[in-house]
């Protein structure tokens, strides 16, 4: 099976940035989520920040977020007071009336601003009145791109203050499968480290950060104002098919293809090098820097040329040679003396690299011209469109041109225009202490081409994004998307032809599934295909003039309003609470200089008018797996049930109700137990008598009905997962209905967690029980929250719970918990109409003491024997198992996973009763 590597830099489907004034008493950031769901390399991601003013008066509190370039902003909602304030997608230039109308009153815009790398800034504000909250809400959108075998999806949190509640959820799923998963970046170093977890299955991932303040101060770049760095998520997946991988939904398709097992092409590559007085310091050494790096990696059977130029033109040699030795060590000393010089003759350079290349055709490799500079043309040719012109005549579709703007001195819509029309692309260096190792990743995604002349066939396929790519390079991938003629998938045939070396490659397979999908979140094939279609229709108005590049501009906005994409052609306007300016927030080009322009309010007329609304974090994205922990067996006694347990004290025989064991294992578990094991008595009537002790306390029996306890018990289990290390399978056991659970135990912090099992097979928890320290006692049930205070209960459902020690938030299917160093979420399953609990441990605490079902470290296992019977070998004890299969609760749209059943015991490694408590 061949496998491609993706990496995801968390950081590129998302990078976020949340300010406050400086003042933390003003206003605060209370919640902060961010939600990015990643489907067949399609990444939506959805940013909710809840702020809170604290003042005695009004106040304005602003909401600034940096997203990667590549996206398009979707959506953009705000919350206040149970109003519902819309941004929406308009025309460019409707929104500049707006503006023109509204100069003379001098009032103040957002706008979508270039602000790095790979960043850009959404940034708006809004009038809070005194101790209300504002609720904001950003979609943004993103089909990541592969480049070196890796998909990036980057997240840079600066939120300037540390955040109460903070979380990232990260969900990824690819049908091909997935084949590992792994973070990296500055948040996942020292404390952060702990507040990452990560689980997998074969076709889903999900990544989880959920940082305590505690930790948001304890970073690398942490500290008072709270977390300032990057989260990266690295993902591979498996690529079984030459021909590709294509999804349908709809009516639309999208096909990535991506082969790897293709031997490499010799290539011809001539490197034009700007050594003008503008490059003069840093810019030249690190570009000699990576050079001679550059130099290092090139295959014996590579040509290479080497050019420099101010004014004139300067070579290393005057026709290609071959990478021998003996070449790539001249080249290197000619690079090392590389010095800067005086005026910038482009067009000049870029017509030899050409000549030099297009005089030495070599049958079976790949030519490519790659261009570096930091300035525009000031002497020679100068005019920008005659250049083009010339240098599009060179090459004439020969092979790519690769320019790379060095700084923001460059006229980088000049170079990136070059660049399209010539089948290249552009790259922005930026003047940073790492420029050289820019410089040679760039280098490196090109340096290894497969495939030249890609040409994509698609009989029954209309509305095509781009077909022909000139070249295709290892770790890198051709996405194209389209309609299906007449939504008839079964005369749908994708068919690609290419040329390797010398070879004409054909990757057809007449017999390959076409993976058909029909729900409403597949509709994000569509999407897909509206996003690529909108990029390249903006990729082809820069290279255009005249009636074809109104064309271009005119399909781009129009498809940018039907899906609501801000792009250079489109604006935001945010409307806001009567009597406030309303922004309007532009998406700029490449090195565009941002600026504020005043805009118009709406009237209260145009305001829109909906009904109020609680903000919940967004409810489809699916949650981390996760196992069943638990706490310490002396628990305090729940409120509201003294008196039960005296009746049960009079009904008992004398012994402590602790949960006793069965004496005959129940079905389908290999002797877990023994006849007497942690059961007074050891009789199979006193278990049942204690099983339904237990469902007195849980107010499901009355006294009465246990005194008819010798009667057979059911037979009601619930089948808990257990991680496993470094193995596909997890391990999987049952466990008794109506048991109470420890969950969690943190002796430090005086934190206790149990719960109770439903009664109902095949569930979760009826009750979660939370005790922290002596006094505080939180009850959490499917439909709220209650809250001991002294003698009374409080009932609170679904409401936030803030405390000094303890924070409870419930959301839409779930509830949050923090305290201290632990984060827990409780999410809210529903199954034939009935609602129940599971709990799964966010960020398990430093400290080694806690205990119960959820601090379980993952199993480690062996697989020693597979027939007659399969035996998995855990601390050098052979246990035989069974495969079966398990529902994993602890995500939110729960999976079924193929598991190693083996009674409790085994897969503990301890006696049930460890796990289990008398009372919540």
């Amino acid at each position: 099976m061949e496998r491609a590597v993706v990496q995801i830099t968390l950081f590129g489907l998302l990078l976020c940035l949340v300010t406050t004034l400086p003042n933390k008493d003003d206003w605060d950031i209370y919640s902060f989520h961010i939600n990015s769901t990643v489907s067949s390399r399609y990444a939506t991601t959805v940013i909710t920040s809840r702020v809170a003013n604290r003042m005695n008066e009004s106040k304005e509190i602003e909401f600034q977020v940096r997203i990667p370039k590549n996206a398009f902003i979707s959506k953009f909602t705000m919350f206040i007071d149970g109003q519902v304030y819309d941004g929406v997608v308009k025309a460019k230039e409707e929104a500049e009336q707006q503006y023109t109308e509204a100069v003379s009153r001098g009032q103040s815009a957002g706008l979508v601003s270039s602000v790095g790398r790979t960043l850009e800034e959404f940034k708006t504000s809004v009038t809070v009145a005194a101790h209300k909250k504002v609720t904001f809400e950003l979609t943004y959108e993103e089909l990541l791109k592969r480049r070196l075998g890796k998909y990036e999806l980057q997240i840079h949190a600066r939120p300037m203050q540390p955040v109460k509640d903070f979380k990232v959820d990260v969900y990824i799923h690819e049908k091909a499968g997935i084949n590992f998963i792994e973070t990296k970046g500055g948040l996942s170093t020292k404390a952060l480290a702990n507040a990452i977890t990560k689980t997998q299955t074969e076709t889903e991932a999900w990544v989880y950060f959920y940082p305590t303040e505690a930790q948001q101060r304890a970073c690398d770049s942490c500290g008072e104002q709270g977390m300032n760095g990057d989260l990266v998520v690295v993902y591979d997946v498996n690529r079984d098919v030459a021909s590709g991988d294509i999804k349908t939904s709809y009516g639309y398709f999208v096909h990535h293809f991506a082969p790897s097992s293709l031997p490499r092409i010799p290539k011809n590559v001539v490197f034009v090098i700007d050594r003008s007085g503008s490059m003069k310091g840093r810019k030249i050494e690190q570009t000699r820097i990576a050079l001679i790096h550059i130099l290092n990696d090139l295959a014996e059977d590579d040509y290479f040329g080497l050019i420099t130029f101010d004014g004139n033109i300067f070579h290393w040699k005057r026709e290609l040679v071959q990478a021998s030795k003996t070449n790539v060590n001249s080249a290197k000393k000619f690079a090392r003396g590389i010095r800067d010089g005086g005026y910038t003759d482009i067009n000049e350079a870029v017509l030899e690299g050409a000549h030099m290349l297009n005089a030495h055709p070599r049958e079976g490799s790949a030519s490519i011209l790659i261009l570096l500079t930091d300035g525009d043309p000031t002497t020679g040719e100068t005019n920008l469109e005659r250049i083009h012109s010339n240098v599009r005549r060179a090459i004439a579709d020969k092979f790519p041109l690769y320019c790379l703007g060095f700084g923001f001195d460059v006229s980088f819509e000049f170079l990136e225009k070059m660049s399209l029309q010539n089948n290249g692309v552009a790259r922005r260096i930026y003047e940073d202490s790492d420029a050289d190792l820019q410089l040679k990743g760039f280098y490196e995604e090109v340096a290894t081409p497969l495939l030249t002349n890609v040409t994509m066939m698609y009989t029954g396929g209309t509305n095509l994004t781009q077909t022909h790519f000139s070249q295709y390079y290892n770790g890198s991938e051709i996405v194209v998307a389209g309609q299906i003629t007449d939504n008839d998938i079964e005369t749908f045939t994708p068919e690609v032809v290419a040329v390797s070396g010398t070879q004409r490659l054909r990757f057809f397979n007449k017999n390959a599934t076409v993976e058909s999908t029909g729900t409403v979140t597949d509709r994000r094939i569509q999407r897909v295909w509206a996003y690529l279609t909108v990029k390249q229709l903006l990729e082809k108005e820069l290279q255009l003039s005249g009636p074809e590049k109104a064309r271009m501009k005119k399909e781009a906005l129009e498809l940018s309003l039907k899906y609501s994409f801000v792009t250079p052609f489109t604006s935001m306007v945010v409307t806001k609470p009567p009597g406030e300016n309303t922004d309007v927030l532009h998406k700029p080009k490449e090195g565009e200089k941002h600026h504020y322009k005043p805009i118009i309010p709406l009237s209260p007329a145009h305001m829109p008018q909906r009904p109020a609304i609680i903000p919940l974090s967004p409810a489809h994205m699916p949650q981390r797996p996760a196992i069943i922990p638990l706490s310490p067996a002396h628990m305090p006694q729940r409120p509201g049930q003294s008196h039960r347990r005296k009746e049960i004290s009079r009904i008992h025989t004398g012994h402590s109700p602790v949960l006793a064991r069965p004496r005959a294992p129940y079905p389908g578990v290999q002797a877990p137990y023994s006849d007497t094991a942690g059961f007074p008595g050891g009789s199979h009537g006193d278990f049942y008598l204690l099983h339904r002790i237990h469902q007195v306390l849980a107010g499901n029996l009355e006294k009465d009905q246990v005194q008819h306890a010798k009667e057979p018990a059911v037979s009601v289990f619930h089948r808990i997962l257990l991680k496993a290390e470094n193995q596909s399978l997890p391990l999987c056991f049952d466990v008794p209905g109506n048991t109470y659970i420890k969950l969690f135990h943190h002796p430090s912090d005086e934190l206790s967690v149990n719960g109770l099992l439903d009664s109902v097979a095949n569930r979760g928890f009826k009750i979660i029980g939370i005790h922290f320290k002596n006094n505080q006692y939180i009850e959490i049930v499917t439909n709220g929250i209650n809250v001991q205070a002294g003698q009374g209960v409080t009932r609170n459902p679904g409401q936030d719970l803030v405390t000094a020690d303890i924070t409870v938030f419930g959301r839409d299917k779930e509830f949050d918990v923090a305290v201290g160093d632990t984060r827990m979420v409780i999410l809210v399953h529903e199954k034939d109409g009935n609602k129940f609990l599971w709990p799964v441990l966010r960020q398990r605490p430093s400290d080694d003491r806690v205990d119960g079902i959820l601090a379980l470290k993952a199993a480690v296992y062996e697989e020693v024997q597979q027939s007659p019977s399969t035996k998995l070998k855990i601390r050098d004890q052979e246990i035989d198992v069974t495969r079966s299969s398990a529902v994993d609760y602890s995500i939110s749209i729960p999976p079924t996973l193929d598991c190693w059943f083996m009674s409790a015991e085994s897969a503990l490694q301890r006696r049930l009763d460890d796990f289990t408590a008398a009372q919540l």
